[in-house]
């Protein structure tokens, strides 16, 4: 176990310092509820369910109750890096302790084979090693998952499905994934469908019981959480999940479910499938323990297959399927090993050798991609927009001043602006104009209500939102950096002296083109906190 976890961690080290810039978001809630101001994007701000990890926010706020997140740095390296890589470590750790478990109720002389096994695939794939260590709730997710299949494979093979502590468990895991991720509810079904697979006619009414516990486990504490989330928000789903207009599931979306299979290889996938094939076959407890593992499985890649598309490369929402798929892929294959004669096994190693390294191969093209540019960084929003957009305040002579943007989670820990999300997650009327298709509504509320005095919109968003350059223009905003079809703007009222513009716009030019052509710093420095910013 302990080699595994280092292998995986070995493959994030090279993304070195990166944490996706999403994941600062859910890490300036937990700044603001810590201090005190409840749960808000910063100081002065209305309640908005930025967020949708209720149960990640949660260990970023013990975290920084306890002094080891938002305080500083160790080594150079901030903690707002450090402290979320090191949950993504344990979270993984327990992954794999997860793994052995299962295996030890299967194969009790051979767990470290399957670990091994699931730990080498796990480490070779980048899309579960990114997210996992990006900042976000991948890592918890995937416990909980990889959680939940070990305790119904423990139970399918031990003849427990039914006792009240593991209905009672299965639930508890439900609800920490419900809050952990929205498509997490999904694993509310794991205990009661493995229930329905392996329920006899004698054990009707045990199993109705244990059905019922599983699922008033989960259900009572969520409902609780609902409520609150109605009374607090106004809302019964996170804003988030209004600003991305989540629509109902169409049965067309489950072929994204094939671009996982391209992504961590055919031949591997296949070779997975036909060792859970002959494992079934045979009967015995890997038969048990597959069948209870391919619940949650199925139910991880049905969750997958109907969320919509996400613009972030490398299948952020894949974590727990991986896990999973994983560890049905070790505990098949040591189950035909061990059932088969010498030279059988020795076949059966070199084609899992093979698959693995054509997986590998496969990936290598995307996996460089991400790699030398990862999705956007914490790091670089907080220089870019967080830092700039200070600047731009001071030598404009703006004070008070408010920045509209749709990148928030660096401008959120280091801007001393009132920060208006044109991607709308923190802000409930951007995210109702986005759910209602309504631009002109959006444009309404950006450019008349809010009327901020600067702004900065690019590529996708720039279309998406309708703020274009010639609508910014005709609502009284100038160009302080154009950046593709969009870039940064002042409203040309709120500056008294014009010929400021002009000479900002002239100092800043080369320090932002070198900035947006490397879109990568270096590192966050020690502390990211609301300062003045120096753009050149």
């Amino acid at each position: 176990m302990a080699l595994t976890t280092l292998l995986v961690t070995w493959r994030a080290s090279s993304l070195g310092q990166w944490i996706v810039d999403d994941a600062a978001i859910t890490f300036a809630y937990a700044r603001s509820i810590d201090e005190g101001l409840g749960p808000v994007q910063q100081p002065g701000a209305d309640p908005v369910e930025g967020y949708s990890n209720p149960s990640w926010l949660a260990l970023l706020v013990i975290g920084r109750r306890l002094g080891l997140f938002d305080h500083g740095a160790l080594l150079g390296v901030s903690d707002l890096v450090l402290y979320p890589k090191a949950l993504a470590l344990l979270c993984t750790a327990g992954v794999l302790a997860c793994v052995a478990a299962a295996a030890r109720a299967v194969f009790p002389g051979r767990a470290w084979a399957v670990t091994l096994l699931a730990g080498g695939v796990l480490a070779a794939n980048l899309s579960y090693v990114a997210w996992s260590f990006s900042g976000l709730e991948n890592p918890l997710y995937a416990l909980t998952a990889a959680a939940t299949g070990a305790l119904l494979v423990r139970a399918a093979v031990r003849d427990t499905l039914l006792r009240p502590a593991v209905a009672v468990s299965a639930g508890a895991l439900a609800l920490l994934a419900a809050l952990t991720r929205p498509d997490g509810a999904v694993l509310a079904a794991a205990h009661p469908l493995t229930v329905l697979l392996f329920l006899r006619r004698d054990g009707v009414a045990r199993g109705a019981r244990a059905v019922a516990l599983s699922c008033g486990t989960f259900a009572s504490p969520y409902a609780a959480f609902l409520l609150w989330r109605h009374a607090a928000f106004g809302l019964w789903v996170p804003n988030t999940a209004v600003a991305k207009s989540q629509q109902v599931p169409q049965l067309a979306q489950l072929s994204s479910v094939g671009e996982l299979l391209t992504y961590g290889g055919w031949v591997l996938a296949l070779i997975g499938a036909a060792c859970a094939g002959i494992a079934l076959a045979r009967g015995g407890p890997a038969r048990g323990a597959l069948t209870a593992l391919l619940v949650p499985l199925a139910l991880t890649l049905l969750a997958y297959g109907v969320l919509g598309r996400d613009w972030m490369k490398l299948y952020r929402f894949a974590t727990p399927v991986w896990v999973l798929a994983a560890m049905a892929l070790a505990l098949a294959a040591v189950a035909v090993w061990q059932a088969e004669h010498p030279r059988a096994r020795v076949l059966l190693g070199c084609a899992l050798a093979g698959s693995l390294l054509l997986s590998v191969t496969g990936q290598a093209a995307q996996d460089r991609k991400f790699v030398h540019r990862p999705t956007l960084s914490m790091c670089f929003v907080a220089e870019r927009y967080g830092e700039t957009f200070n600047a731009y305040a001071r030598h404009l002579g703006l004070r008070d001043a408010t920045v509209a943007l749709p990148d928030l989670g660096g401008t959120l820990l280091t801007s001393r602006l009132r920060v208006v999300d044109v991607a709308g997650l923190t802000d409930r009327r951007v995210a109702d104009a986005y759910a209602a298709a309504d631009k002109a509504a959006l444009r309404d509320y950006v450019l008349n209500a809010v009327r901020p005095e600067l702004l900065h919109v690019h590529a996708a968003w720039t279309r998406r939102s309708g703020l274009t350059p010639p609508v910014l223009a005709a609502a009284g905003y100038v160009p302080l950096y154009i950046e593709g079809d969009g870039g940064d703007f002042v409203r040309a009222d709120a500056v008294k002296d014009p010929a400021r513009i002009a000479a900002l716009r002239e100092r800043v030019r080369p320090a932002l083109d070198d900035m947006v052509a490397r879109m990568r710093p270096a590192g966050c420095g020690p502390v990211l906190r609301a300062g003045e910013g120096s753009p050149a």
